[in-house]
């Protein structure tokens, strides 16, 4: 696994990363991942300068580690740049609030018509903006009354069952903050289409995967729920069972962000990573019978399929767009934009929406332009960004998949 400081004397200073860096190709308010990453992290040390403050507006998309043909973790470089200006300026209401949403989720849940109602009135959106500076025009996901663990508390495990009991292959399911407290009936998809393919699904232990505590600077707590995932899954992860994940930055986290950006080490760590798989990674790569064996019904429609950036930095390629153009009748377009902009809480704070938006403009042209029925996306925020600015429905590819083997 690359390690984000030493990577740093690889840089050639090619500029290929500053090329292809989506935030800034629309702002000058960011040099460039180069410029403020690998070119100024040899002077990042106690005795040296501070990071500058133009690092904030990286967005943490991952592209310009991606692009790298020297292999510098650029977006991990500037990612721990901006933990040590949060280290020297605390983090604002708003950045601790935003980066929780496992606490927002379980606070909100008793009364989540109320709250749904305070979060996105017109007046409730204009007091956060004024206060907290939560842009009143980005999309806030609502909360759900019972979550996925409420819905389903025979599948809730805290330890592997034992061999002799397991009647199926089975599979631990890292759901994340958001199948869990907001979009649980996305979470019972998947378990619908995983058992309808002869798996049989438990939910082990888990919090929130850190990553918007990591992306917004905030590594102590960020550590803390990674190391309490790495000591709910290891017995999983031991008994051989794949945890499988439909957020693809739930995900990415346990597999790469938890040792690369966070420095977590140890065999159990590593173990966790390699037992970790994206849904659709999990069913092109893991269950080759999936596509030689599965029935595909037609889903009639036009639809736009666009890969996050979270997926990209996965290294595997689009597995759910492979499935989804073997549905008949389901005429899939693949985005051209190389992000949508939102970057999981980017997005949302009110200094950085304009900047979002238009990193997101030529996704939201290409949806117009292909006269599109709805949009396809595995990332969550994305799916919220998305159509609320195109004003279309997004799905998840696990939702289309059911669709199309009836299970939806």
């Amino acid at each position: 696994m690359t390690q984000a400081g030493p990577s740093a004397d690889l840089c050639l200073k090619c500029n290929i990363c500053t090329a292809a860096c989506p935030v800034a190709a629309v702002t000058d308010r960011f040099p460039g991942p180069k410029a403020v990453g690998p070119q100024l992290q040899r002077f990042r040390s106690p005795r040296h300068i501070a990071p500058e403050g133009s690092v904030e507006w990286c967005s943490g998309c991952g592209t310009c580690s991606s692009v790298c043909p020297h292999g510098v973790a650029v977006a991990e470089i500037n990612i721990q740049a901006k933990a040590r200006l949060r280290a020297l300026d605390p983090p604002s209401l708003r950045d601790q609030m935003i980066a929780r949403p496992e606490l927002l989720g379980r606070l909100a849940r008793p009364m989540a018509p109320i709250a749904n109602l305070l979060t996105h009135s017109k007046p409730s959106r204009w007091l956060l903006e004024r206060t907290l500076h939560i842009s009143r025009h980005a999309a806030l996901p609502r909360f759900a009354r019972r979550t996925l663990r409420q819905r389903n508390p025979s599948r809730i495990a805290s330890s592997p069952p034992r061999v002799a009991d397991r009647k199926r292959p089975l599979l631990a399911y890292f759901h994340g903050c958001s199948a869990n407290y907001y979009e649980p009936e996305l979470g019972e998809t998947a378990i619908a289409v995983l058992d309808a393919l002869g798996f049989e699904v438990v939910l082990p232990p888990q919090r929130c995967c850190g990553l918007p505590l990591q992306s917004n600077g905030l590594f102590e707590p960020a550590r803390a729920y990674a190391q309490s995932n790495i000591r709910s899954l290891r017995p999983f992860a031991e008994a051989d069972l794949p945890i499988v994940g439909t957020s693809t930055s739930c995900t990415l986290a346990l597999k790469h962000d938890y040792r690369a950006i966070l420095g977590l080490e140890g065999d159990e760590v590593d173990l966790v990573a390699e037992s970790t798989f994206d849904i659709f990674e999990f069913l092109s790569f893991r269950h080759p019978s999936f596509h030689n064996e599965t029935d595909f019904a037609p889903v009639s429609a036009r639809a736009l399929y666009h890969a996050p950036c979270q997926l990209r930095s996965h290294g595997i390629g689009a597995p759910a767009l492979e499935a989804l153009r073997r549905i008949p009748a389901l005429h899939v377009v693949e985005s051209s934009a190389a992000c949508c902009g939102i970057a999981g809480t980017y997005g949302v704070k009110q200094e950085k929406y304009d900047v979002a938006r238009a990193v997101g403009a030529p996704l939201f042209a290409q949806a117009a332009a292909e006269a599109v029925d709805f949009i396809i996306t595995d990332s969550e925020t994305c799916r919220w960004w998305i159509s609320e600015h195109t004003r279309l429905p997004a799905f998840h590819p696990i939702e289309i998949l059911a669709r199309s083997m009836g299970l939806a």
